[in-house]
C-alpha cells in the first residue's frame, strides 16, 4: 500500500520534481529559442520607430510581431508549422532534423537548447528540491539562458530581461530566499558599480570599451538574487570560464583579438554555478 498523509505526498512531490522539471525544461527551452530569435528583432524595430519619431518621420504600419505572433514558421519556405512540429526535441528527432514541408535542415541549435534547458532544470530541481527556492532557481536559470543566447548572437543584454530579473531577485529575498534583503540590495548596487568602475578605468587607460552596460546590469541582477557575498565568486568564475572558452574560440576560429567576445554568457554560466554551489566557491577562495 502507498503511504498516506501530507508527509507522504510531499515526499512523492520531491521525488517527482526533477522529472517534472525535465518536461517543463523542454517546453521552456523551446520558448527560449523564440525569445532569443525574436526579442532582438522586436527591440530593433522599436529603436527604429523611436529614431523616426525623433526625426519627425512617419513610420509605416508593420504586421504584429512579438513573442506570440506570428506563429512559428520555417525560415526557408515560410510555411507555418503545425502543433506537432513544435513538440520540443521529439519533433526534431521525428523529422530527422528537416522541415516537414521543404526538407530544409533545421538548425541543430534548437534541439540543443531544448535538451540543455531540460538538463539544467533537472539539475536545479535535484539541488533545491520542491521549494520556493527551487522554483525561483528555475526562473533564474531560464533568464540566464535567454540572456546568454541573445548576447552570444548580438552582443546585447536587453533591459527587458535584466531589469525584471533584478527586481524579481529583490522580491524573492524579502524572505531571504537566497540572501538577506540587505545583502541583496547591496549586491545589486555593488554588482553594477564594480563592473562600471572596471569599464571606466579600462576606457581611461586604453581609450577602448572593454564591456557593455548590459554586463553591469546582469551582475547587478545576480547580486540582487545571491547577495553581495557571491559577487566575487561570480566574477572569478566568469573570468576563468571566459579565459578558457574565449581562448579556445580564438584558437579554433582564428578570430582576431579586435573582434569582441560577449562576456554575458560567461557571467550567466558563473551565476548559474554560484547559484547551485555558491558556498563551496566562497569557501574555496576563503571569502564567506
Amino acid at each position: 500500500m502507498f503511504p498516506e498523509g501530507p508527509l507522504a505526498v510531499e515526499s512523492e512531490l520531491r521525488a517527482l520534481f526533477p522529472w517534472v522539471a525535465v518536461v517543463v525544461g523542454l517546453a521552456v527551452g523551446s520558448f527560449l529559442n523564440v525569445v532569443a530569435y525574436r526579442l532582438p528583432r522586436m527591440l530593433q524595430a522599436q529603436w527604429q520607430a523611436q529614431c523616426a519619431e525623433l526625426e519627425g518621420r512617419s513610420v509605416p504600419a508593420a504586421p504584429t510581431y512579438n513573442l506570440w505572433v506570428p506563429r512559428s514558421q520555417c525560415p526557408s519556405c515560410g510555411r507555418r508549422l503545425r502543433a506537432l512540429h513544435n513538440i520540443p526535441l521529439i519533433s526534431y528527432l521525428a523529422l530527422r532534423g528537416r522541415c516537414a514541408f521543404c526538407e530544409a535542415a533545421i538548425p541543430v541549435r534548437y534541439p540543443v537548447v531544448e535538451a540543455a534547458t531540460a538538463l539544467l532544470f533537472c539539475w536545479v530541481a535535484a539541488r533545491f528540491g520542491w521549494s520556493a527556492a527551487g522554483a525561483g532557481a528555475l526562473v533564474l536559470t531560464a533568464f540566464l539562458l535567454a540572456l546568454a543566447l541573445i548576447d552570444a548572437d548580438t552582443t546585447l543584454l536587453p533591459d527587458d530581461l535584466t531589469q525584471p530579473l533584478l527586481w524579481l531577485g529583490l522580491l524573492l529575498n524579502l524572505r531571504a530566499t537566497y540572501a538577506p534583503l540587505s545583502g541583496a540590495v547591496v549586491g545589486a548596487a555593488a554588482g553594477y558599480l564594480s563592473l562600471w568602475s572596471v569599464y571606466w578605468l579600462f576606457k581611461l587607460a586604453t581609450g577602448k570599451e572593454g564591456m557593455g552596460y548590459g554586463d553591469f546590469k546582469l551582475l547587478a541582477a545576480l547580486g540582487a538574487w545571491l547577495g553581495w557575498k557571491m559577487l566575487l565568486p561570480i566574477v572569478l568564475v566568469s573570468s576563468l570560464v571566459g579565459v578558457l572558452v574565449g581562448g579556445t574560440l580564438h584558437l579554433l576560429a582564428r578570430r582576431g583579438r579586435e573582434i569582441p567576445i560577449p562576456f554575458g554568457p560567461y557571467l550567466a554560466a558563473a551565476g548559474f554555478l554560484v547559484l547551485l554551489y555558491g558556498d563551496r566557491f566562497a569557501a574555496l577562495i576563503g571569502f564567506k
